[in-house]
């Protein structure tokens, strides 16, 4: 019997004795750590609340996106920790590590979140400055006289 598609494969629930799922999410240069459980709906990153982390809407939509795809955004708390990179990066890892802890947390989920495109990790990395340049790409200003 072949297998064509991974979703096809039954995963099991990855769960602690706490009742945690845990994952982890990179975006650019950051990295978050994410943890998953039953709760009200709180979200805590590095020890604070995700509106006083991100003061900008456009961060904690982007962080919310997979709750919100998968209608559990009251039913689950959310505890992370994240570094490196700035806010932009942070709430794209943080996204990115919901979206895997959701699966291990809840694996009839992955199909819903894989369409999305939720669980790809964006690979887009910031390009290194080159010698004779002003930037990556960017020539110094050219002088005629």
């Amino acid at each position: 019997m072949q297998i064509d598609k991974i979703d096809d494969i039954k995963k099991e629930k990855k769960v602690d004795d706490l009742g945690r799922a845990y994952s982890t999410g990179r975006r650019k240069s950051s990295v978050a750590r994410v943890w998953i459980k039953r709760g009200s709906g709180s979200v805590k990153i590095n020890g604070k609340d995700e509106k006083e982390y991100f003061p900008s809407k456009s961060h904690r939509l982007l962080l919310n996106q997979p709750l919100v795809t998968v209608e559990r955004k009251s039913e689950l708390d959310i505890s992370c920790t994240v570094f490196g990179g700035g806010l932009s990066g942070q709430a794209g890892a943080i996204r990115h590590g919901i979206s895997r802890a959701l699966i291990n947390f809840e694996p009839s989920l992955r199909k819903n979140l894989k369409t999305k495109g939720f669980l790809t990790r964006d690979s887009r990395e910031v390009e290194r400055k080159k010698y004779g340049k002003a930037k990556a790409r960017r020539s110094y200003q050219f002088s005629k006289r």
